[in-house]
């Protein structure tokens, strides 16, 4: 009697964004390079209520008036050989290659989400014909099952559960329900028949109860404000002569906002560095992280991970410093003479603990100017009051110009290096787990903020009278009838509106996450930290648990995990941690459906054995960079309608920005998201895949 065929394995990926679809393409490059065996067989289950590849953040039913906040050039999905990976290097287009346009313009978001499609399509075809996709669009709810038995995945369309060998997790930035302070002034707003917008995805929010020509309170100055604020005014009608001058419909309230700093993100950079750049990592890199993994305890970030980070941030400043502007080392500049050699030596010895670094800086550049003052970086208003608004709109407007004239000012070059090596450093925190959130927020101050165009069309809407500047340290309370806005800068003046909005994203905290399948996973003894974020191993995410040990057949990637820090797509040629974790992932993946580890379970027989020892990637043969593999082929498509990062002056008429930043998958509240899957249920919950154009024409025609 012959036997019934043994089931292929199954793993079910939840959330279908921009992270789902790098993991994809990994596991397609490594088959293709053989492993996993030569005939992999298993069944692949997406499941996202949004399309597969650009998810909810990339969608093409979003206004055009949205833009990236970071250039196409900056932009790839694809490895390179600066990439440390075990899987084979595949490289291919960055955005702006793609698409045919100029690197350093700032597409729209749909022009980027007919990119990540495409390079999920590409992703699809290239998994050998054993790998079975089956694209479900609609939410899973439930996760649960035995840690020695497989997994049921429970979906909001069907009566019974999808079954999976292995499971994982790339459910993209996270809704949180109302905190304490929120709850009350949605209260309160019901009660007095006002506006409250608590914290969303700003693409996403309902804008209508906000009146033409009223004031509006609005705490945030991040990018979800910049979109906002581009909503509220060109999606309304208004519009920009080319001298830079808005023109408004009508239709705008008027906004008076105001954040914890009270300024806006610091504009992005706008010119290339040229000569010589400070090598990276110097003084936070593997060394210094391992060194912090061996301390008992837990790590306090400002005490004992910060002097090591502003060390490296100083480095890079001042080795810019010492080739761009020498003459800044100098106390008598016309008898100038530094020996670099000394400087360096000097700077490597002086401890980032004890304050013999900040006073060996002191001495060795005289002019504080000239010196990386990370404190002043961060809260610039810190100490300063006006006794008017108008006195605050005018320092505002002053801070904003020599933003603007700065960062796009190679003669200051040094912050093109400070950037770089904040870059560098987000890549090396990776190994430390979350560390809180004041890091992200500060390198998203610094690193994650609005193309020129926009900071520009700021202060054009501050001109016109429909922007307010309130300041640093605003607070809110709801009055009779209204909310009420102060700050610190303003301890003498109130503003009073019937609406309110909060410019950032969720913050899921411990307590308040929304989505039902992660609160099920922490009911169950997944590992959770303060923020509400899922622990996971750092090497190849798998999902912690409170006993110490890990999940052998759950992995999570992405910013709902506190390995955040690696975004969904970055760089090209920056090792990306995003890449390299999910080529891990992908490898484990293929070790458990293939049988290199304990069939069926996703994990090595050397991890098992280890298991209560916690994280760790998985145990595979065959170490060793593989060969670099030929680039897939693919469609250049020119794209109209992208804005240049070296706009001068004023707006065209019609630009606007965006607020995505692909760099820093760990973005702070004020930040909008870069990759997700939504909990809005779409059409046909088991289609298969959706043909995407494969012709100039017909792409164009797509983001169109």
């Amino acid at each position: 009697m012959t036997s019934a065929p043994a089931e292929p394995p199954v793993v079910v990926v939840v959330g279908a964004g921009p992270r789902a679809t790098g993991l994809l393409e990994r596991i397609a490059a490594n088959t293709a390079a053989g492993y996993g065996g030569p005939d992999p067989a298993f069944v692949l289950h997406l499941v996202d209520p949004y399309p597969p590849g650009p998810g909810r953040i990339w969608r093409r039913e979003q206004s055009p008036l949205l833009w990236m906040n970071s250039m196409a050039e900056d932009t790839t999905l694809f490895t390179d050989e600066t990439v440390e990976i075990e899987g084979p290097v595949v490289p291919g287009p960055a955005l702006h290659d793609w698409a045919g346009i100029e690197g350093r313009t700032f597409p729209d978001r749909r022009t980027q989400g007919a990119y990540l499609r495409w390079a999920y399509e590409q992703a699809r075809a290239a998994l050998p014909p054993g790998i079975v996709v089956h694209e479900h669009r609609t939410r899973a709810v439930r996760l649960e099952g035995p840690r020695e038995g497989r997994q049921s995945v429970w979906l909001a369309d069907r009566e019974s559960p999808l079954t999976a060998d292995l499971v994982v997790l790339t459910l993209g930035h996270q809704e949180a329900e109302l905190a304490p302070e929120e709850r009350k002034f949605a209260a309160h707003a019901a009660r007095e028949g006002l506006t409250y917008l608590p914290p969303d995805y700003t693409a996403d929010t309902d804008l209508r109860g906000l009146r033409a020509g009223e004031p509006v309170l609005v705490r945030g100055l991040g990018l979800a404000f910049v979109d906002l604020m581009v909503l509220l005014t060109e999606g309304r009608g208004g519009r920009w002569t080319p001298e830079g001058r808005y023109v408004p419909s009508g239709k705008e309230p008027i906004l008076y906002v105001g954040s914890r700093r009270g300024v806006p993100y610091h504009v992005k950079l706008g010119y290339r560095l040229e000569g010589e750049l400070p090598k990276l990592p110097r003084f936070f890199g593997p060394e210094q992280t391992t060194g912090l993994l061996a301390r008992e305890g837990p790590l306090d970030f400002r005490a004992d991970v910060w002097p090591l980070v502003s060390k490296e941030l100083g480095w890079a400043h001042y080795h810019r410093l010492l080739t761009a502007r020498p003459h800044a080392f100098a106390v008598d500049r016309d008898a100038f003479a530094v020996d670099r050699d000394a400087f360096e030596a000097g700077y490597a010895a002086a401890d980032p603990y004890d304050g013999s670094l900040d006073a060996f800086v002191r001495t060795a550049v005289p002019e504080a100017a000239d010196r990386l003052d990370l404190d002043a970086l961060d809260r610039p208003l810190a100490g300063w009051t006006a006794r008017t608004q108008e006195e605050a709109q005018a320092r505002l407007l002053a801070h904003i110009d020599a933003d603007l004239d700065r960062r796009h000012d190679p003669a200051h070059s040094e912050d093109l290096a400070v950037f770089m090596a904040l870059l560098s450093v987000y890549g090396q925190l990776m190994r430390l787990g979350d560390l809180g959130t004041w890091w992200h927020g500060f390198f998203s101050f610094l690193a994650s903020g609005p193309p020129g165009p926009r900071l520009r069309a700021l202060r054009g809407l501050a001109e016109a009278g429909l922007v307010r500047f309130l300041g640093a340290d605003m607070t809110v309370r709801a009055v009779d009838g209204a909310f009420e806005a102060r700050s610190a800068s303003l301890p003498e003046h109130a503003v009073r509106a019937r609406a309110l909005v909060e410019a950032r994203l969720p913050q899921p905290e411990a307590g308040r996450v929304r989505d039902p399948l992660l609160r099920g996973l922490f009911a169950a003894g997944a590992l959770a930290t303060e923020d509400g974020l899922l622990a996971v191993t750092p090497g190849d995410g798998r999902v912690r648990w409170n006993d110490g040990s890990t999940h052998p057949r759950l992995f999570a990637l992405g910013p709902h995990t506190d390995a955040r820090g690696a975004g969904a797509f970055t760089r090209p040629r920056t090792n990306s941690p995003a890449f390299r974790q999910n080529d891990a992932t992908a490898r484990a993946l293929l070790a458990g459906v293939s049988g290199t580890g304990v069939p069926g379970t996703g994990v090595s027989r050397a991890a098992v054995a280890s298991e209560g020892g916690g994280a760790g990637a998985v145990g595979v043969s065959g170490a060793g960079p593989a060969a670099v593999a030929v680039a897939p082929a693919f469609v250049p498509v020119p794209v109209a309608g992208a804005a240049s990062g070296e706009g001068a002056g004023g707006l065209s008429a019609g630009q606007s920005a965006g607020s995505s930043d692909v760099q820093s998958a760990g973005p702070s509240p004020e930040t909008s998201a870069d990759s997700s899957a939504g909990p809005e249920p779409g059409p046909d919950p088991d289609a298969g895949s959706v043909s995407v154009p494969t012709t100039t024409s017909a792409v164009k025609e797509s983001v169109r």
